[in-house]
């Protein structure tokens, strides 16, 4: 059950791109780490660049940015699994919003017990399924 959060810079981020964005990022967490398309969660939140800065300074010069975080159950996929989303998924970022500032990929490893869904923890999911 990945939670994909997207910080994007930008007044505005295309219909069209932020669909493709949502729908690449759920593809990647699908075919890179294994995980179920309809558990997967895309946040899109727009920031505008006089408020993001990258070395100290706002991002005012019309660059673009963007910064994925990404909440995923502890102890389920592997180190090149995990390297191989943030490879891709920062390929993806650049293919859809062009050259960024700096591009950032986290994954959040979070416990199967303190990690749920539905009411339901990751652990109890698991041993259910």
């Amino acid at each position: 059950m990945p939670h994909i959060r997207a910080t994007v810079t930008g007044q505005d981020l295309p219909a069209a791109t932020a669909r493709a964005l949502a729908e690449g990022l759920t593809g990647l967490a699908v075919t890179a780490l294994g995980k179920s398309a309809e558990r997967t969660v895309v946040h899109l939140g727009l920031v505008p660049a006089d408020r993001y800065y990258v070395g100290g300074k706002p991002l005012t010069d019309g660059g673009r940015d963007a910064h994925l975080e990404v909440s995923i159950t502890a102890g389920t996929n592997s180190a090149a699994e995990k390297a191989a989303f943030i490879t891709e998924a920062a390929a993806l970022l650049s293919e859809l919003l062009g050259p960024l500032a700096r591009g950032g990929v986290a994954l959040h490893e979070l416990h199967p017990e303190s990690y749920g869904y539905q009411g339901v923890t990751q652990f109890d999911h698991y041993r259910r399924n």
